[in-house]
Formats: structure tokens, sequence, C-alpha cells
């Protein structure tokens, strides 16, 4: 995995059931999602548009996954579990819309999805990090204020299920007959003015809710906390302060500055302390690896540095460790 940024899902499971014919699915995208690919020049800033729809319960779901961009989606029919990282299992119903900000962590299905048919917009604003400022496509034209106004409350609102009117119906009704032409070299006009339209009806249904706002979404303790949560996985990589500062797009003082009030450690100090812990998770279970392959499997280029660091954290030297778990 590139941690440089997260990789966007690819919604493999959907792609094999509808290559198996076990639903439908009408689509047009980027990247690696399934569906049929858009001209290259056309509409930018769309990932993936589209529906699927399932008239028998599925064996697949969407385990916990992130888009690369804001995932708007709207259920005509059917019933589908949805899990943020605050929200477990909540019931989407239909008529309902849910809104997942840019790489915001969720998945479908408890496990597996149902019958129903699905509507989605993946639409990328250029944000890699929760404090970047997002870069709308220059085709999405409803007015500056609005637009501002629509995107404070999307990136500070931590709401994941929605009440649909009318209009939003409408406009996914229409997206899913666009997407299913075949004449893709005359529905560019057609998408721009729904989409925009899509962005307006969600934002009049905003007006018209409690909107609770968040703040501390769009911050950097945010983008650091985010960070922090992936780095067990990526703790193999030759990472130093600068590196991880960068992979936040934030200065080194303000980095570390984060990382002390959410970890007490230094970025370094908890780095070590990471690999230590899956170091003797390592020791503890294979007793065949050799004190070189745990410590470079663990991210350190010195077997001596992480026997040094293990005997402050543990007491012991790796290999006292390792004996002590391998007696019978």
């Amino acid at each position: 995995m590139d941690f440089k940024n997260y990789k966007a899902d690819t919604c493999t499971p959907l792609k094999k059931a509808w290559q198996k014919g076990e639903l439908e699915l009408s689509s047009l995208v980027r990247l690696d999602y399934p569906g049929r690919p858009l001209p290259t020049k056309m509409l930018k800033g769309i990932n993936s548009v589209g529906y699927w729809d399932a008239h028998m319960p599925q064996n697949w779901g969407l385990d916990w996954h992130r888009n690369e961009g804001i995932e708007i989606t709207y259920l005509e029919t059917g019933t589908m579990s949805i899990s943020t990282e605050n929200v477990e299992n909540a019931q989407l119903m239909a008529n309902h819309f849910t809104i997942m900000r840019p790489w915001q962590l969720h998945k479908l299905g408890n496990p597996n999805i149902g019958v129903g048919r699905l509507y989605w917009l993946i639409l990328d604003v250029n944000v890699r990090n929760p404090h970047q400022a997002w870069k709308w496509p220059n085709w999405i034209v409803i007015s500056r204020e609005d637009l501002k106004e629509l995107t404070k409350i999307l990136r500070q609102n931590e709401k994941v299920i929605w009440q649909s009117d009318s209009k939003i119906r409408s406009c996914f009704n229409e997206i899913g007959k666009v997407v299913s032409s075949n004449d893709l070299e005359h529905i560019e006009s057609e998408l721009v003015i729904l989409i925009n339209s899509l962005l307006l009806s969600i934002l009049n249904v905003f007006r018209k809710g409690n909107v609770s706002l968040d703040k501390t979404l769009m911050e950097s303790r945010r983008t650091v906390e985010l960070f922090l949560t992936e780095l067990p996985f990526h703790i193999e990589k030759a990472w130093t302060l600068e590196s991880m500062a960068n992979q936040c797009n934030l200065g080194t003082t303000r980095f570390v500055h984060f990382c002390k009030k959410i970890t007490n450690m230094t970025p370094v100090e908890y780095l070590n302390y990471l690999r230590l812990e899956k170091a003797s998770k390592l020791l503890n279970e294979d007793h065949e690896l050799s004190i070189q392959e745990v410590a470079y499997d663990c991210g350190f280029t010195s077997s001596q540095y992480f026997a040094t660091q293990f005997k402050k954290q543990y007491g012991c030297t790796p290999r006292q460790f390792n004996k002590q778990y391998s007696l019978p």
C-alpha cells in the first residue's frame, strides 16, 4: 500500500457479483471501480456514478473501505446496514441518502447487503487529508455562497443517514437513466445539470434539518489522528519525522505538537512503541524467526538498535524474551 495517500476502494465484491449476473449494475467510472469507463476528458472529478439493482439477497458486502472523493448514496428500494467509525450498523431504509466525506472509513452490509436498488456518486474534491481545502470541479456551477455553505456542512457533519425529498429522488432516477445510455458522447450536459441540481437539493435538505457541525473534523489534529490510526499497519516503512509530517501535509513542529497531544509521545517514540509491540508478538508467536528477521519485519534497520530499544521497553533482550516464551 502506498501510504502517502490512502488507496481507494475498488468494490471487488460488487464487481464479482455483477460479472456473475447476480445483480444489475449500470455505472460510468474511472480508476478501478466496476462499470463502463468514462471518456478521459468528460467531467473530471467524477470517479464513479451509477446504480446497482439486487433482486435477490447477496452473499457479499462492502467491508471497511474508503473512497477518494465525497460519496453520496441513495437507496430507492430495500434496506441496508451501513457503519462508520462512530455509527455501528445503522439501517438505511428506502428513500434515505447518505454522505461520506473523502477517505471516511465505512462499510455496507452486516455482513451482506440485501435486496435493493442503490444509486451513488463519488466526486473527487482533491483532498487527501481532512484539513485540506476542498477543490470542486470547475463544472460545479452553483453559486459561490451556496457552494461555500454546502462545503462547510459536508466537512463538519457526522450524521450518516438523511431523509431524501422528491427532488433528490428525481435527480438520482434521472442520473440512472443517463448513465444507462449508450450514447456517451451526448450525456455530459445532462450529467452537469443533474449533479448540480442534486447538490443544491441536498443543501436545501440541510437547511431544513438540524445540522450539527463539528469543526474538529477538518482540523490538523484530525489529520494526525487518522495517520496514527493507520500507522500500525505500515510500521515496516522507513519512516522519518519529516516523512511522517509530510504524510499529513504538516510541518514537523505542528506534527510533533499534535502527536504528543494524542499519544503523549513524540512521533519517533510512538513509532518505536508500535514496532516493539509487533516485535514482541512475533517473538511470542513464531519461534523460528531470527532476531534479525523480526527486527527487519518491524521496520528496524539495525538489529543492535532494535535490541537496545526492546530491552528499554521490556526489561530484557529479544533473545531472552524469545526463550522465555519458547519454554514448554
